[in-house]
This record gives C-alpha cells, sequence and structure tokens, in this order.
C-alpha cells in the first residue's frame, strides 16, 4: 500500500504543480473543472441517487459547470466575481455554521428529501472550492499554494502527533483514528507554519510581488485567519469522513490507487480555501 501511495504521489504532483505554475487561465480552468466534476460524480455515490436522479444531479453539475467555466474567462453576462462570493459566503455558512452542528449531531438524511439534501450539499462543498481555485489562482500560484498548505500542514503535524501521543478520541463515531491530541498538534503546526511562511513571504514582499505584498500588510489578522483555517480543515475531513461512513465507504472512490478518490484527496481544501477566498475579498473592500 505504501508504495503504491508513493507511485501515485510521484506521478500526481508534477502534473498538479506543473499545471499550477505553468498553464495558463483557460487551461486552468479546464483542469480544475475536470477535479470538479469529478468531485461531484463522487459524491453523488454518498447520495444513495437511483440510476436515473445520479444521472440528473451529474447533468445539472455539468450544466451548472459550464456556466462557470464560460464566465470565468468572460464570456457571459453573469460575472465569475458575483458568482465566486455568492459561492464563498454559502461555503462560509454552512463549514461555519451548518456542518459543525450536523457533525455534533452525527445526523444521517433519510429519506428522498434527505437524499437530495446531500446532493444540495454537495454542490456547497464542491463548487466553491473550484471556485476558490480561480480565484486565489488569479492572485498568483503562490498565494493559492500558500493556503493549501495550511491544510497538510495541519495533517501532517495532527498525524505525527497522534501517532506518538494520542489517547482521546476527537470524534469516535465519525473517524475512529482522530484524536484531541491530534487536533491540537494540527493546529500548533499551522502556528509554526505561518511564522516560517512570513519569513519567505517577507522576502517575497521586498521584491515586490503583489501577492506576498497583499498578504503581508494584514499583520496579525492574518494569523488569525490561519488559525481559524486549521480549525476548519478538521471540520472538512470530519464531514467527509462522515459522509463515507452514512454509505459504508472506505474511499470516495479508487481512483487514485493507494489515495482513493478526489474528494479523499480535497476533503479540508474544501471547507477551507472558499473562507480563505472570501477573506481575501472582504480585505479587498477595506
Amino acid at each position: 500500500m505504501l508504495i503504491t501511495r508513493i507511485i501515485t504521489a510521484l506521478v500526481i504532483l508534477p502534473v498538479v504543480f506543473i499545471a499550477l505554475f505553468s498553464f495558463p487561465n483557460w487551461a486552468w480552468d479546464l483542469f480544475t473543472l475536470a477535479i470538479t466534476l469529478v468531485a461531484c460524480w463522487e459524491w453523488s455515490r454518498f447520495c444513495r441517487l437511483s440510476r436515473s436522479s445520479a444521472s440528473v444531479f451529474f447533468i445539472v453539475s455539468l450544466a451548472g459547470s459550464a456556466v462557470v467555466f464560460f464566465a470565468y474567462l468572460g464570456m457571459t453576462p453573469l460575472t465569475f466575481a458575483t458568482i465566486a462570493l455568492v459561492g464563498f459566503i454559502a461555503s462560509a455558512l454552512f463549514w461555519l455554521m451548518v456542518a459543525p452542528v450536523w457533525l455534533a449531531n452525527t445526523w444521517r438524511p433519510e429519506g428522498s428529501i434527505g437524499t437530495w439534501v446531500v446532493a444540495f450539499t454537495g454542490w456547497v462543498v464542491i463548487f466553491p472550492t473550484w471556485f476558490a481555485f480561480l480565484m486565489l489562482h488569479d492572485l498568483g500560484p503562490w498565494m493559492l499554494l500558500s493556503f493549501a498548505l495550511i491544510v497538510w500542514v495541519a495533517d501532517i503535524a495532527a498525524y505525527f502527533v497522534g501517532k506518538s501521543v494520542g489517547k482521546r478520541k476527537l470524534a469516535p463515531s465519525i473517524s475512529p483514528g482522530k484524536t484531541i491530541e491530534g487536533a491540537a498538534g494540527g493546529l500548533i503546526g499551522v502556528g509554526v507554519y505561518f511564522f516560517v511562511w512570513q519569513q519567505l513571504v517577507g522576502s517575497a514582499a521586498a521584491r515586490g510581488e503583489d501577492w506576498a505584498r497583499e498578504l503581508s500588510s494584514h499583520g496579525w489578522l492574518l494569523f488569525g485567519m490561519f488559525m481559524l483555517l486549521g480549525v476548519v480543515s478538521i471540520v472538512g475531513d470530519l464531514f467527509e469522513s462522515w459522509m463515507k461512513r452514512g454509505v459504508g465507504m472506505k474511499d470516495s472512490s479508487s481512483l487514485l490507487p493507494g489515495h482513493g478518490g478526489i474528494l479523499d484527496r480535497i476533503d479540508a481544501l474544501t471547507s477551507t480555501l472558499p473562507l480563505a477566498g472570501l477573506y481575501l475579498l472582504v480585505m479587498q473592500k477595506l
């Protein structure tokens, strides 16, 4: 399993980094569109939809994706900025208010209405993440990577701390492997990352890089945002775990050997990147 994970990572990471740093906007739009549609397909498996209903779900997802794709390229009357803002607000409301209550009550939507509640939730989870991929990339690949690294640092730190000293379960009915000590270690890791990142960004700002100068001007408010995103990344991870547990799945799919599916790789990004996007839009208005 470990060898498979390593081989898959060695294949995927160069592709992602080439796309991130080399693709023009239209190609990045198309690349992330593919990720979005695969994520929608995987989410449809959480919904217990009939075959015909799953087809409807995917067709609606595809139609919505087409609108966003062309709006991003400036080819529709509806602007991408408007779409992104609405999506980010919906995402923030969900992750800060709805998801914590959903998880605390270990709610499983039942019946036909519950099925479509889960389906609609998938759009709220997935589409704003795509908007954030696009908006943050427009501000600079390093801007996107800076916020994505919060999730990866938190995850790695939580894993090692949890393995070393973790005893008290964080959410045993949702993800038995996660511990309170691991979660605390993940947040400490995010704090350390912020101060290391701050030094590197200071150098980039001194060289006149716009994305770095913008973030450097936020001061300690940005530290608070980093920590909030670290917390919300845990919620995103737990929520996807709960969705999988509800349908008896270990992975969202087997698309990535050794890693599961797309949702397994971006679960915490779905809760953090849209909030980062909303934060930056608000800061630009202040």
